[in-house]
């Protein structure tokens, strides 16, 4: 069997308990290092074999997960976060399913949730924002126009942008164009849950000085938006007036 897991945004206990005992089982690994923290490995068994797959080409990881199949290993393919966001895991599971070989997912922890714990921050605040928008700038891998930063900016809901810490200059002149004022707050969070995490707090206007004072390039998650002010509305859960499935409120509305 092969299984996708997602390891989770850095910090070596942020793996799901599911996700750490397959590591604990598994045969082969084989584990994006660019992004993955190798401490994750530490429970591995000793003849566990691991690729690191920063160094190999989807044919090159295909081949390992084909032959361990073939031998009847347990294979687990370990992606940083959650492998549905940014994993490229659609591409592996279409060709495992071509070779008629079962595969399952182990989600994980996405790094803009750890950049949300990091930032002390609810992306969901009543009279605020009610949407999340996880989104990237265009690079080499490029985004539809449809989806463009300055096109979602116009929605002023939470945005996280992943991808896009070496392009912070034009990543605020998109937002600024799209409607966000140069004021909003924003923050960049490097490398959330790790031991060398920096949370850098700073406005759309500013991201770019902002990251390069700190020495950031990379690693980065870029959040903007005013839940990272400190006005909001009460819940209306936890509302005494407010009557849910659960409690009847100690008065009537209007």
């Amino acid at each position: 069997m092969i299984t996708f897991v997602g390891a989770g945004p850095g910090a070596e206990d942020l793996i799901t308990v599911r996700g750490q005992n397959l590591l604990k089982k598994a045969d082969i690994v084989i584990y994006a290092g660019s992004l993955v923290n190798p401490g994750l490995l530490s429970v591995c068994r000793e003849d566990c074999r691991i690729y690191n797959s920063a160094k190999m080409t989807l044919e090159e990881v295909l081949d390992v997960m084909v032959q361990g199949e073939a031998q009847g290993k347990e294979t687990v393919r370990l992606h940083t976060g959650d492998p549905c966001l940014y994993g490229a895991i659609r591409e592996q599971m279409d060709a495992l399913e071509q070779r008629e070989i079962a595969y399952e997912v182990c989600p994980g922890v996405s790094s803009f949730c750890g950049a949300a714990s990091a930032l002390h921050a609810e992306y969901t605040l009543p009279g605020v924002s009610q949407s999340v928008v996880i989104t990237r700038m265009a690079g080499r891998t490029p985004v539809p126009e449809r989806e463009s930063i300055r096109s979602f900016a116009a929605h002023q809901a939470t945005m996280t942008v992943f991808l896009s810490a070496g392009m912070l200059e034009k990543l605020s002149e998109e937002l600024i164009l799209g409607g966000y004022a140069p004021g909003t707050p924003a923050a960049v969070v490097y490398k959330a849950t790790w031991p060398d995490e920096k949370v850098l707090r700073c406005t759309v206007g500013t991201l770019a000085q902002t990251a390069e004072e700190a020495g950031v390039t990379k690693t980065a998650l870029i959040v903007v938006g005013r839940v990272l002010e400190g006005e909001y509305e009460r819940s209306k859960l936890y509302d005494p007036s407010f009557t849910t499935g659960f409690r009847k409120g100690d008065r009537t509305d209007g």
